[in-house]
């Protein structure tokens, strides 16, 4: 593993990296440059973090839920912390040239990501239960509906005949099953504190109860992004891809998983129906842009308008 910069405010900082298990997790203390293992349980984490209440900042990785323990006890303790995004922790090691892999390691690269990058983290908050219960939701029926997409395709496919009526009940099962989740969803939606959201984004032609719902389940950031955040995180920002005299075509990567379908899909009725959106369609349609390029574009907007739409709301739309 490199040295240490001798960057003496990164060396100074009382920032904890933490790796997380399933049955235990390591911190690591960049401060003192100590490092110890403990159970991932409630009780545990509580019981460590108790001696670092006064550090400046802690961060971990999204680790499958196993994390959430951590998060939960170091907010009751008042100690800052960031769950980090595994891509950007990853690339940031491999930018120091680290290749080694153990969870001390991983903990003590966390405290440097912590130390160098602390002022642009975003601090975790707990999300309000409703709208965590509206994601777990959300999710769930977008796994059945790819499921029940499968179940199909297999069933109209020639051949397997052995299988053609487990097809039907399976699809029968799924369908009755999304219904169910459709109206657990609109019942959440009509929480005041959700419903008011949904009213502005269902205000924008194109924006049906589907998009809605994931937009806020989803993409619980909307309000406080600028616009050319709001479509990165979305994926529907074109990257520029030009070195030397050379300059490729710019491409949407990456995004919110779940989220950049469904807005597709809502920017397709926005084409047909939106006054205003529909007119710079087809004005990118007259200039000679693909369809996939225009709709991509009025996709891009109809997310800008959204992220608007809720900022205006002059509330919070993370905790509410």
């Amino acid at each position: 593993m490199p040295e240490m910069n001798g960057n003496a405010n990164t060396v100074a900082a009382r920032c904890l990296g933490i790796d997380v298990a399933k049955a235990h997790v390591v911190i690591h203390d960049l401060h003192a440059g100590r490092t110890l293992s403990v159970k991932n349980t409630p009780e545990g984490i509580r019981t460590a973090l108790a001696d670092f209440v006064g550090h400046d900042l802690a961060v971990c990785e999204t680790t499958g839920g196993y994390e959430r323990a951590l998060l939960e006890a170091a907010t009751e303790l008042h100690l800052p912390i960031h769950c980090a995004d595994a891509g950007r922790v990853k690339a940031f090691i491999m930018s120091h040239g680290g290749r080694a892999k153990t969870d001390a390691i991983d903990a003590i690269w966390l405290a440097r990501y912590a130390a160098e990058r602390g002022e642009r983290l975003r601090r975790w908050r707990p999300p309000c239960p409703e709208r965590e219960a509206l994601a777990e939701l959300v999710r769930h029926r977008q796994d059945l509906l790819a499921q029940r997409v499968q179940a199909k395709n297999r069933a109209s496919a020639p051949g397997g005949k052995a299988i053609k009526a487990l097809l039907a009940e399976q699809i029968t099962f799924l369908t009755t099953q999304i219904t169910q989740l459709d109206r657990q969803i609109a019942v959440l939606l009509e929480r005041p504190d959700l419903k008011t959201s949904q009213d502005a984004l269902r205000a924008i032609t194109g924006i049906g109860p589907v998009c809605a719902a994931t937009l806020l389940a989803l993409a619980p950031e909307l309000g406080t992004l600028t616009p050319k955040t709001a479509a990165s995180l979305m994926g529907l920002a074109p990257h520029p891809r030009e070195s030397g005299s050379q300059s490729g075509h710019r491409r949407m990567t990456g995004g919110r998983a779940g989220v950049k379908p469904v807005v597709f899909m809502a920017a397709l009725s926005a084409a047909r129906r939106h006054p205003d959106l529909s007119a710079f369609y087809n004005r990118l349609l007259a200039k000679g842009k693909p369809k996939r390029v225009a709709l991509a574009a009025l996709a891009r907007k109809l997310v800008v308008i959204a992220n608007a739409k809720i900022r205006d709301l002059n509330i919070d739309p993370v905790l509410t």
